[in-house]
């Protein structure tokens, strides 16, 4: 069983009450401090049962917050069942769209049961991430058949099928880390106007798309390079707890011996590891202005050289996701910059408004949704087979010029 507990033939409705009751709370918990730092007794305690308690409906911490994240996907399936009986596929992402900023406003006033972020599943160890995975394949496979059939794309491979539902799928699950700086009454709005950036992309009439981007820049020389890399990419894959000491030093092939030589302990390298990733973006944004050209010139320049070293040997960045589950000591200051450099993205956008090659967008929305396909390419190789020189064409193409549009 996923969830850990008695089986359901032999739940009383009280049973099942409390147990409803404890994946809410559960859920608020997860949600505000990651599954590395909730306690099941923290959980307990929210719905009036003893320490130790709980143990009687979830025996593990894991057992509980895997029943949270099927429960959470089963809400996304019952979204996109809503969107059955249109024969649009754009009509159907925008339905879809609609009913979750519905929901999601529902959740925010207490009107609806909450739900679990997805963004943290890569902190679940086996076995319960698989019973997780496979239930989140299953809605990716209803979501690219809902949003994207291929009958009404010949022109597109499943690859890059599979590549915009990603896209589309990793937009709707980041919109929650920051959907927050808004009203609930105005969730809709932010939905809608999600919806007309992924139909309709960013480019103005007379603006076209350029594949050209200088390649990434890699540091060169620091001996740490390699442990930065090496925990960036088993963050990204198994959250903060996945990324030990002997799962770095394993991926490198050498010793804890030799990490601790170039690391003084390992909170000291996530530190470093969030620093490369800003430097990265601060470099990338600043390169792209000092580009000059029109705001459509700027972003774009941008959008593509970060997707490139996404996909490169330097690469990747730190999801935005990698700050909830951050000890203490590194909560604070590093999500406020994360979300100041991914909000930068906002300034060539009304510029590219102002001077016509952007069309008339909202640029504060459009940032966050032009950083959530950077931030998702960090992991479009679980999806498709993606080579570094045509990423750019099939994961951040897509996004400025329509997500339905077609391919050159």
């Amino acid at each position: 069983m996923i969830d850990g507990g008695r089986p359901a033939a032999g739940q009383t409705k009280r049973y099942a009450l409390k147990r409803g009751a404890i994946l809410d709370a559960a859920a608020r918990h997860f949600n505000a401090r990651g599954i590395r730092g909730t306690a099941l007794n923290d959980v307990g305690g929210s719905v009036g049962l003893m320490p130790n308690s709980i143990t009687y409906y979830y025996r593990r911490k894991e057992d509980l917050a895997a029943a949270c994240y099927v429960s959470t996907i089963a809400w996304h399936e019952a979204l996109l069942a809503e969107t059955a009986a249109l024969a649009d596929p754009a009509e159907r992402l925008s339905e879809f769209l609609a009913a979750y900023f519905r929901d999601l406003a529902a959740i925010e006033i207490g009107a609806r049961a909450p739900q679990v972020r997805l963004t943290d599943m890569r902190a679940l160890p086996e076995p319960q991430s698989a019973a997780v995975y496979a239930a989140y394949n299953a809605f990716f496979r209803q979501a690219r058949a809902a949003f994207f059939p291929e009958a009404a794309f010949p022109g597109l491979d499943r690859d890059a099928l599979r590549a915009r539902t990603h896209l589309v799928v990793s937009v709707v699950h980041t919109v929650r880390a920051w959907i927050d700086r808004y009203e609930a009454a105005d969730y809709p709005r932010v939905g809608a106007r999600i919806a007309d950036l992924l139909l309709h992309g960013l480019a103005s009439p007379e603006s076209r798309w350029s594949g050209d981007a200088p390649d990434p820049i890699t540091a060169q020389g620091d001996p740490t390079e390699p442990f930065l890399r090496a925990a960036t990419a088993l963050i990204n894959e198994e959250g903060y707890p996945g990324a030990s000491v002997e799962k770095i030093s394993a991926r490198l092939s050498v010793t804890k011996g030799s990490f601790y030589h170039h690391n003084d302990n390992k909170d000291d390298l996530i530190a470093q590891c969030f620093a490369r990733t800003f430097a990265i973006l601060r470099r990338e944004q600043e390169a792209a202005e000092a580009a000059g050209g029109t705001g459509w010139a700027r972003i774009t320049a941008c959008a593509r050289a970060l997707m490139r070293h996404q996909v490169s040997e330097g690469g990747p960045l730190l999801r935005c996701t990698a700050v909830g589950a951050l000890p203490d000591t590194l909560r604070a200051e590093i999500p406020l910059t994360m979300r100041r450099l991914w909000e930068r993205l906002a300034f060539p956008i009304g510029d590219g408004i102002a001077d016509g090659s952007i069309r008339a967008v909202d640029p504060s929305i459009a940032a966050q949704v032009v950083s959530s396909m950077i931030d998702a390419a960090s992991d479009l190789d679980r999806w498709c087979d993606v080579a570094g020189a045509d990423a750019a064409e099939i994961f951040v193409r897509p996004l400025f010029m329509g997500i339905h549009a077609a391919a050159d």
